[in-house]
């Protein structure tokens, strides 16, 4: 488990009436791949880090993350959705949403993922590269290479 993120923890047709369905659906990738002990748990905990604050910026993109006992290894899961999902972002909806999950005591490495992953973010060539991936394999890799 030393990626991030592998192709199964990629859902390039993401779907939910709002961020919490969305959020299950990535955080369903992610116990499914033994990263996530109790998937709401879990979901719980994301939630309550959403309530402080929204996790939607700028240019389509939302990052719902937490800190969890219930998070095996530091993992991040993505999804791609053609409707778009509100995470409260000012410019409206997100079409890429980055679940990241760390385990509790891991508190460093959970800033690192999301400081890395908000750096690439800002480049263009990043995000449309993500919106134009053929398959799930591509899309891990671009992600993976992007905070190696």
């Amino acid at each position: 488990m030393s990626e991030l993120i592998t192709a199964d923890l990629v859902d390039l047709d993401l779907r939910g009436a709002d961020r919490h369905e969305a959020t299950a659906a990535l955080a369903g990738r992610l116990a499914a791949a033994g990263r996530v002990t109790d998937t709401e748990g879990f979901l719980a905990d994301v939630r309550a880090r959403e309530a402080q604050m929204p996790t939607g910026i700028e240019g389509g993109i939302g990052i719902p993350h937490a800190r969890s006992a219930h998070v095996t290894a530091p993992s991040l899961a993505f999804g791609r959705s053609e409707a778009g999902i509100d995470f409260g972002a000012d410019d409206g909806p997100a079409d890429l949403v980055f679940l990241i999950a760390a385990p509790e005591g891991g508190g460093s490495e959970h800033m690192t993922i999301l400081a890395s992953l908000a750096r690439r973010l800002v480049h263009r060539d990043f995000t449309t590269a993500l919106r134009d991936a053929p398959d799930a394999a591509a899309a891990a890799a671009l992600i993976n290479s992007a905070l190696a």
